[in-house]
Order: structure tokens, then sequence, then C-alpha cells
């Protein structure tokens, strides 16, 4: 990987600001302004619909600032292994611009990916703490390497599998290959998402996705933004049909790792609400942007910290009708801790290991005897949502109407937090 900006960020903006249009546009362009871009080719990546960002300004100052300088502009989705976005939805996500291309990441497609290398298996077996091994392929989305310049575009969160998203994570796994997905996502895993999730600094699994990025022969660099939600409808919090829209708190440019950094401080800032002590319950209102258990699992990934020791989080979504549509696997294994898999790995070592931290995510911390089979979970998940009964018990979740969910009740309940629009903002405890 290389980059003509070296150094710390430049930044506009702060935990304590809500960035007007123009102070965005205006910040986009100056720091376009100042690459060595005409003539040259660049490629866009952006998060898909999952993640809260006003993209259509953002892509929109981009291409107002390059369009007429560069030989090509493509825009790139960084699905990872999410579900493919419609033509329309492209066109609402990201808007509709002259002599430029938008694509999804054709993750199921072995002629996406171009091969930039190898991380050996001693790096491998550092980073995982001896728990890992093998050498991993670096598959790259091959649109990322047939253009001059890569330059990121998307939000810094809190994240379960690599501590704070954005950055390089949208090379790998936004557009990345298989293996390097599924090493990535174990290796968090390994490490449980409670240990990892909201870390700023230098993670094992954020120092694997930068070497894999430091393969990438194009130059690279990230407008990482801090997102500050604003109410449409503050009658109907987190619901559905009540969704949210988003304004900025800041935007950091340079290269992906600076970048990154910048923003981090931000959203740990911001993302971030610490309780005294634990809660009961939590009943964590998901909201439209996540369509599938897959996605919607993050109302559970960002308050389990809190959650008491045999305490429940309840996944209020009525318009999620499905675990997860591209990744039929999960039917086979079920929900489940972490050493559920690790203490059986001859029985699960065939599975996609992504799909296996998925799993262990949305369970948490537990333990399991391989002389009794018995599996005891630190917490309870109850879903509320359109799935049916069955089908959660099926996947060793639990279940409940959601017809019957009271949110008025639920607030007015002292043993419960209620969470509207969950997902992206972290909860923890005060001194961890």
């Amino acid at each position: 990987m290389t980059a003509v900006v070296t150094g710390p960020a430049a930044r506009v903006g702060g935990a304590d600001r809500i960035l007007g249009e123009a102070e965005v546009r205006e910040f986009v362009g100056a720091q376009l302004a100042g690459l060595d871009l005409d003539g040259r080719s660049v490629c866009l990546l952006v998060p898909d619909a999952t993640r809260t960002c006003p993209l259509p300004l953002l892509v929109e100052a981009v291409h107002k600032a390059l369009h007429g300088r560069v030989s090509r502009l493509t825009v790139v989705i960084a699905l990872g292994t999410h579900g493919a976005m419609s033509d329309e939805a492209l066109a609402e996500h990201v808007g509709v611009y002259p002599d430029t291309e938008v694509i999804n990441h054709e993750w199921w497609k072995p002629s996406t990916f171009a091969n930039l290398g190898t991380i050996p298996s001693e790096r491998i077996e550092q980073l995982s703490d001896g728990r890992m091994h093998g050498d991993v392929p670096v598959l790259l989305n091959r649109a990322v390497v047939e253009h001059d310049v890569a330059i990121v575009v998307g939000p810094v969160l809190p994240h379960e599998v690599v501590g704070m998203s954005g950055g390089n994570k949208y090379f790998f796994p936004g557009v990345a290959g298989q293996q390097i997905i599924d090493v990535s996502h174990w290796l968090g895993a390994l490490i449980t998402s409670a240990e990892i999730i909201g870390t700023t600094g230098l993670t094992p699994v954020r120092a694997l996705i930068n070497d894999g990025a430091a393969l990438i022969p194009a130059e690279t660099y990230a407008f990482c933004v801090v997102t500050a939600e604003t109410a449409d409808d503050p009658d109907v919090p987190g619901l559905a049909e009540g969704d949210r829209s988003s304004a900025l708190h800041s935007i950091s440019f340079g290269d992906c790792i600076a970048s990154w950094a910048s923003a981090a401080e931000i959203s740990a800032a911001t993302h971030v609400t610490y309780l005294d002590r634990p809660v009961n319950r939590v009943l964590s209102i998901v909201p439209a942007m996540y369509d599938e258990i897959w996605t919607g699992a993050k109302g559970f990934y960002k308050v389990e910290p809190v959650v008491a020791d045999g305490g429940e989080v309840i996944l209020y979504a009525p318009h999620i009708t499905e675990i997860a549509t591209s990744h039929p696997q999960i039917h086979e294994i079920g929900y489940h801790c972490r050493d559920y898999f690790v203490k059986q790995w001859d029985r699960f070592e065939h599975i996609h290991w992504g799909v296996l931290a998925h799993s262990t995510h949305l369970r948490g911390a537990g333990t399991y005897d391989p002389e009794t089979g018995v599996e005891k979970l630190r917490v309870q998940v109850t879903l509320a949502t359109g799935i049916p009964e069955e089908v959660c018990r099926a996947v060793n979740l639990g279940y409940r109407d959601p017809a019957t969910i009271d949110i008025a009740a639920f607030t007015a309940d002292p043993d419960t937090m209620v969470v509207p629009r969950a997902g992206e903002v972290l909860f923890r405890l005060t001194g961890r």
C-alpha cells in the first residue's frame, strides 16, 4: 500500500460539533484538490445500507471534486458477505452521477478477485497467540487493483470483530475474498466480542487487515466520518417506520491508518455510553436498515457488556423475517458460545469460520463441558421478530411474539433498559 499523505490526518469537526453540509463539501473538495489525481482512475469504497451515513452528500462532494479531473470513477459497495443491493436501492443509497459506475462487491463470484499474495502462517500464529495457523491468501476485488487510487468513504463505529470499524476494514473484509474474511472474523471470535468491541488501539484483527492492505498496489486514502443521528420522528424511536437520518460530527482524511485513528478517537467519545451498574434486561429496538439477524444481531453486540449475569437481551424487530439468507450454514450449527465450537473443533472446522464467529457473537460469553455436553450461557437472547418460533428455537435462540412488546411498559420497568435504534452505540460499564 502506498499513499502520498503521511503523518496525522486532516480533520474537521469534533465530538461536540455537528458539521454543516457546506463544511462537508468544502473539506472534501480541499483534501482532494491536494492530491495528484489528474488523468488517473479512482475507485471509491463505500458502505452498504447497514451503516448510518449521509452517503449521497459525501459521494456528491467527491464526484464534484473529481469529475473532469480523473480518467474513470467507480463506486464499489463494500458488502463483505452481505446481500447485494438492487439498482434502485443503489441509486437511493449513493445517488446517480455522470460518468460514474456504481457496483456491488460480487463476493459470490470467483472472477471478482485478484490475488495480492499471502499472509504467512507464522504471522497468523503470532496474531492469534498460537490458536490459529496456516497461510492466508489475500484476495481483493479486482476493481481496487485495476484503479490507480482507492479512496474509502465511510463511518467509524464500535465493532464486534475489529474494535472500531472503518479505514482498511473497507478492503478486508469489505471487498475481500472468503478466506481472509473467515480468518479475521474467527480471530475476533477467539478473542471474544466483549473483549475487542470498541477498542481504539491496534487489535490483532486490525493488525491482520492492515497487513492485507499493505499488499494493495493502488494508492489508498480514506475519508473516515463519525455520524450524529437526528430523529425524523422522535415519537417512534428506532422502529422500522421511524428511521433516522444522520449528520456528521467529524470527517478525517489521510492514509487509511491515520484517518481511521483520527475518527476512532471521536467515535469513542460519541458512540460509547457508560453505565454505573449492570442491567437485568435490555430491549434493543432494531432499525429497518438491518433486514436479517445476520446484521440485526448488532443490537445484541453493543449492549451485551452491560447485561448482568443471567440477564436477557430482547431483539425487537418485527420487520425481520430471516436469520441469514446468504449464510444458510447458521441453520446447521445454531447459536452457541465460543467454547462450544473450540472444544468440538473436529465437528465444526468445515463450517465457514465467519459463520462460526457470527454464532458466537450473538450468544456472548459462556462455557461448554465436552464431558457432559452441557453449555452454560451468560445471558439469554430472545428474538421478538417476524421469524417463526420453531425457527428461533431450532437455532438455540429464545422467542417472543413481537405483538406482545409494549415499549412504554418496558421503558417504565426499572429492570429494563430500552435502546432505541440499537446497533451503532456501544454500552459499557464504567471502569471497563
